[in-house]
């Protein structure tokens, strides 16, 4: 027994010490830098207390960025899970070339997001200017640079990016359904709809709180797409909270007054993530 619980520890140690080491050392000084003035790159951290959360209060651009990002939050999960369970629905439903199928739709989610967010900035740039002007096609032209239009391109890039990977969780659970279920619902005179909506929808809903979950979550902290994207612009307009906390830091070098932002928006996600944990698992329906 002892020996068991030794070749655990020594099995986890590894991963328990890079996870303190890169998590929860930098959170804990962070937490603390917030209560400080440092400009993150002086050795003396000034401590003022709780006058960088005061500051958020009047801090428009930051509020700007916050409700950008809910609101960018909120359409883009819907997308990513709806596209996702969509294509998991297509490959699973036994079609010639399903598993290529599954190969190209998830592999967007090995692009990392700097080279993605510019590969698609040519697009929207250069290729759907040329359209526009080739065709007349006004909207097309100038794509980044209008909030709205700024907005639904990146919600196409996080939902093309993301997409593949939410399909991958929703197959793992369509696949586990049991067959007997399908076969007693086929024999009772079920049509294919009947059997999806009343059957395979309920049987899904374990895969659904992970997928809202994760989707959130990366919703949330987008950085990479919005900086090679549109880089907050026009005016700011389509900046998000990550970008708008790294802009404080390393842009206005004020780390204390970033630290405070980044606190707070941790805790708005925090509280956001189990809400719809407890929500979601209340509708599961077990097997």
């Amino acid at each position: 027994m002892r020996r068991k619980q030794t070749g655990f520890w020594l099995f986890i140690l590894p991963a328990l010490f890079a996870f303190v080491l890169v998590v929860l050392v930098p959170a804990v000084k962070g937490f603390y830098y917030s209560f400080t003035d440092w400009n993150g790159i002086g050795k003396n951290a000034v401590f003022v207390g709780i006058s960088n959360y005061g500051k958020l209060l009047s801090d428009s651009r930051f509020w700007n960025s916050f409700l950008f990002t809910f609101v960018f939050a909120l359409c883009s999960v819907i997308c990513i899970n709806a596209v996702g369970f969509g294509l998991a629905v297509l490959v699973t439903n036994k079609i010639k070339g399903a598993n290529l199928a599954r190969t190209v739709f998830f592999m967007p989610n090995l692009i990392g997001g700097i080279l993605l967010g510019f590969t698609w900035q040519f697009i929207f740039v250069s290729i759907f200017e040329a359209i526009g002007k080739n065709t007349g096609m006004t909207w097309l032209q100038g794509w980044l640079s209008d909030q709205k239009t700024g907005f639904i391109g990146m919600l196409i890039v996080l939902t093309w990016q993301l997409a593949g990977y939410m399909m991958i969780i929703y197959i793992a659970q369509l696949e586990s359904i049991p067959e007997s279920y399908l076969e007693a619902a086929k024999i009772d005179g079920a049509t294919a709809f009947q059997t999806f909506l009343k059957i395979k929808l309920p049987l899904v809903a374990p895969a659904f709180t992970i997928g809202l979950f994760l989707s959130i979550s990366d919703s949330f902290k987008m950085f990479d797409q919005n900086l090679s994207l549109t880089a907050g612009g026009p005016a700011n307009s389509t900046e998000m909270i990550a970008l708008n906390i790294y802009n404080t830091a390393f842009k206005e070098s004020k780390l204390g007054q970033a630290q405070a932002k980044a606190v707070v928006f941790l805790i708005v996600v925090v509280v956001i993530s189990v809400t719809q944990l407890i929500l979601s698992k209340r509708k599961e329906v077990e097997m």
